[in-house]
């Protein structure tokens, strides 16, 4: 649950399970709330002190946003640092180092007036020289960066005083303040390192957010402590622990006995394992449609996967309806692309792939799959045989039944599928970032803004870029920049519902679901105010009343 359950800004990040999603994962809407009342949340005194502990699946990779791309690292650069905005409760873009901003009327030039006092956890005054240095790093092509799009629309950025910064640019460019929602860096402790991933802070990071930095012990845990003189006020909880169970059977069992205090439940979890009379009397649980999806998704040079028409077969050959009947007890919808039902910018009238292996076999025979072998493998006028193996991260049971399910679906049609399960950090740093894989099944998060030029530019498929697929559309490479080049919202809509339909037709991935988030937290912690942006959005105003605190040595 790291990248979503304390989330301090949304990026493009590859969800370690599909049950990372929590808390700020997604909208609060239909269908979200708490399985309990919610008036004893707020009927006891706030106290400092006391510790959380929470549960993920996946380790960090480092500590710099900038150059991850994961949501373990990115849930823990949330707590140390702070971008110039951020989302509130209701997913509109408020402050956060910035206490104002004006933007010119052509949407070309944004003046930030940042907040006076505010110190990196070493003490040294933040300035605006911090946020210039970290835009130079964001266009510098010795960062490897996947976020740099964004900061090289930027034609002129200068930092007139102190606490004043100011970002122009040559045409309208519809992300621009959300951009600067990027974690900014500390320019004295990083203008020695040329490539800021392999500096000392990338893995003992200093910042200027609610928690300072303890302990990292790799495939262990990470130690948080509230930072005494945040500017948006100390943390009411002391301490924030992340544990790294890369099992959720056993991290559920760990929140039981009161190893953590909070986690994301599995479907078989939160429908079957958590209805007891003591089970309810401790904890708390929350249901919402999470702001990410799962996918299977290609490798597009593959020479099986370079037509169109097996991609549309194999969407046909998927089960998706048994994968949420049967994998997630319902809880959640089938996804038929990028973007989150309810959204403005999600399109619901693209075309769809309901089960239907006949017509998943008439595709393939088209494609040149029309002929089996002795073992019922299709193979193609070579003699190749149809087998291929997916990637998923390990630790997901959830990921692994889909899979599972997929390899049933398309053994029904003739083609071999092998499963393979890769601890994460090896997942990504392996497999993903060196496109070293057939196919593989993941999850994107959805951000605020439908902006995806990172994930579908044709010209974002390098090692450290998120078009890890390869996927190549000029149709779509312009509808991205019509896109993001104008502020009329319509205009923008009709962009993305394009992409939408293209996507549906080219599958260069099948969108399989979008989960339920189901994250529950023990009922000592309160402060706890479910919103759009999910729970976490006041998460420094979480608190546990004294009288019920666990950990007092952790109290400062």
């Amino acid at each position: 649950m790291r990248r979503r359950l304390f989330r301090r800004f949304a990026f493009p990040v590859l969800i370690a399970a599909a049950f990372l999603a929590v808390a700020a994962a997604g909208c609060f809407g239909p269908g979200g709330k708490s399985t309990e009342d919610e008036s004893s949340a707020f009927s006891d005194i706030p106290a400092y002190g006391d510790s959380i502990i929470e549960g993920s699946i996946g380790d960090v990779s480092g500590f710099l946003s900038a150059v991850t791309s994961d949501s373990a690292s990115h849930a823990a650069a949330g707590y140390v640092f702070n971008g110039l905005v951020r989302y509130d409760k209701n997913i509109e873009l408020t402050g956060d180092l910035a206490e104002s901003w004006k933007v010119s009327p052509d949407g070309r030039k944004i003046v930030f007036r940042l907040r006076a006092g505010v110190k990196w956890h070493d003490g040294a005054p933040f300035t605006s020289e911090d946020v210039l240095f970290t835009y130079r790093k964001m266009i510098d092509p010795k960062t490897p960066t996947a976020y740099g799009e964004d900061f090289k629309q930027v034609t002129k950025a200068y930092a007139p005083d102190p606490l004043t910064f100011v970002a122009e640019y040559d045409r309208p460019y519809a992300p621009a303040l959300a951009s600067w929602g990027m974690h900014i860096l500390p320019k004295h402790l990083l203008e020695q390192h040329p490539d800021i991933s392999r500096s000392p802070l990338n893995k003992k990071p200093v910042g200027t957010g609610p928690y300072r930095f303890t302990d990292w012990k790799t495939g262990e845990k990470t130690v948080f402590d509230a930072s005494p003189d945040y500017w948006d006020g100390k943390p009411y909880i002391s301490r924030v622990v992340t544990r790294v169970i890369p099992d959720l059977a056993t991290m559920f069992l760990e929140l039981k006995s009161g190893g953590i205090d909070l986690m994301n439940l599995s479907p078989l979890q939160y429908t079957r394992q958590t209805e007891t009379k003591q089970f309810k009397e401790s904890f708390k649980k929350y249901r919402y449609l999470s702001s990410g999806y799962t996918y299977l998704g290609f490798r597009l040079d593959h020479p099986f996967f370079a037509d169109r028409k097996v991609r549309q077969a194999i969407a046909y050959a998927t089960n998706k309806k048994e994968i949420i009947n049967g994998v997630f007890f319902g809880l959640g919808e089938e996804a038929t692309g990028p973007y989150k039902p309810g959204t403005w910018a999600h399109n619901p009238n693209v075309m769809r792939y309901e089960h239907d292996p006949a017509k998943a076999k008439e595709l393939l025979a088209q494609a040149g799959w029309d002929r089996t072998d002795a073992t019922g493998t299709l193979i193609n006028k070579e003699g190749k045989r149809f087998e291929f193996t997916v990637l998923t991260n390990a630790g997901n049971k959830s990921r692994e039944q889909t899979v599972a399910i997929i390899q049933q679906n398309l053994a029904a049609v003739g083609i071999r599928v092998e499963i393979r399960t890769v601890e994460w950090a090896a997942f990504i740093n392996e497999f993903v970032k060196k496109r070293n894989f057939d196919a593989l099944v993941l999850g994107w998060n959805i951000t605020p803004d439908p902006d995806q030029y990172d994930i579908w530019h044709s010209s974002k498929t390098a090692p450290d870029e998120l078009n890890y697929i390869g996927y190549v559309n000029a149709e779509v490479d312009q509808l991205l920049e019509n896109g993001r080049r104008t502020f009329d919202k319509e205009r923008r809509k009709k962009a993305y519902f394009r992409i939408q339909e293209i996507l549906a037709e080219d599958q260069p991935l099948v969108f399989l679901y979008y989960p339920d988030a189901l994250p529950v937290v023990h009922k000592r912690i309160r402060g706890i105010e479910p919103a759009p942006a999910g729970i976490s959005h006041n998460y420094v105003k979480w608190y546990v009343p004294a009288e019920q605190q666990r950990y007092k040595s952790f109290q400062r």
